[in-house]
């Protein structure tokens, strides 16, 4: 039918050729320009979408088994129109001319990769802490946590970036980048409907705790091996930029089940042992302390730098995960051409 479609049928090396080539060209794009605010952003319509339909399903009144029913459904209404709004468009695309189709692939692929905008936030925070501005650098890393931000200390703010930047190189650019190197741009942007469901409504609090449990549950499942493939990034990249290789393998085997998720403690915990400090710990949320296990050893106190030294290794995980697809989609090509 198209060319996106004929490749994703029968010819399953030439589909993660196609991948890995439009992950290297998405990775790229967004290394240049990140996401213009200007710019209409796939995420941002989803999360829309995610509003409307909570205030329409929720009702406090309603019965726990109830209130997990409607989850399900808002979860599986925006996975399923995702998907099927992102696959129309490709197939339109591709009908209308191949060259455009693999264009808008790759604009697609870009949206849900976030490792610009990642850098640019952490090293705002960065630059208010070395100016003093102690207020502004709570304001900015608030801008991309989900805590209490408002009565941090200097070394709080910082911890806070260094965990904003572990976590999010999971779930913001090696698994988007992931499914999208397994299942195209349509894979990336329905597990970052996931993704953003998850970071909406899969709280443990009053009003989300059935509400918002299938979103939850889905968004771990999809995490459960990018997670993992994101921390052993996060080690292999630590002696690259000058980090503590031994101590990231050493922290993140003892550390990286603590968390009650099965996924948030795997890249923290490498990143905690490449950069020899401490994170985790409690933090508040809405007003309540949230008890959090503790992730690595006090190697040093906790400075600005590790700020850019995290994103160092963010940047240099995510180039490895791209270099890596690349090398299994030509090896699979070369077995199949022998074979």
């Amino acid at each position: 039918m198209t060319a996106y479609t004929a490749v994703s049928g029968s010819e399953t090396v030439h589909f993660l050729i196609l991948n890995s080539l439009i992950l290297l060209c998405s990775f790229i794009l967004d290394l240049i320009v990140g996401d213009p605010e200007w710019l209409p952003h796939p995420v941002r319509l989803i999360g829309k979408a995610i509003n409307l339909l909570d205030r329409h399903l929720y009702r406090d009144t309603d019965e726990n088994r109830t209130k997990f029913l409607k989850g399900l459904l808002l979860t599986l209404a925006i996975t399923a129109s995702t998907g099927l709004i992102s696959t129309l468009l490709l197939y339109i695309c591709f009908s209308i001319n191949k060259y455009l189709g693999f264009a808008l692939s790759i604009v697609m692929s870009t949206y849900c990769l976030a490792a610009h905008d990642l850098k640019k936030s952490a090293l705002g925070v960065y630059e208010k802490i070395v100016s003093g501005d102690l207020p502004g650098a709570r304001k900015a890393v608030g801008m991309i946590v989900g805590r209490d931000t408002g009565n941090l200390s200097e070394q709080g703010v910082i911890k806070a970036a260094i965990e904003s930047v572990s976590e999010s190189l999971s779930d913001g650019v090696i698994a988007p980048a992931f499914f999208i190197f397994l299942l195209g741009p349509i894979g990336g942007l329905v597990y970052k409907s996931v993704n953003t469901l998850d970071s909406m409504v899969g709280y443990k609090n009053d009003r989300y705790l059935y509400f918002g449990r299938a979103s939850a549950r889905l968004d771990d499942i999809c995490n459960y091996i990018p997670s993992r493939l994101s921390a052993l990034l996060v080690i292999i990249s630590s002696p690259l930029v000058k980090c503590d290789f031994a101590h990231a393998v050493i922290i993140w085997k003892r550390d990286r089940l603590k968390h009650s998720s099965p996924n948030s403690a795997q890249t923290e915990s490498a990143m905690a042992g490449a950069l020899g400090i401490q994170l985790g710990g409690p933090a508040s949320y809405f007003g309540k302390i949230v008890k959090k296990p503790y992730l690595g050893d006090i190697k040093h106190d906790i400075i600005a730098g590790d700020i850019k030294k995290a994103c160092q290794v963010m940047y240099t995980a995510s180039l490895l995960f791209v270099m890596l697809s690349l090398i299994i989609s030509f090896v699979v090509y070369t077995c199949a051409f022998f074979i």
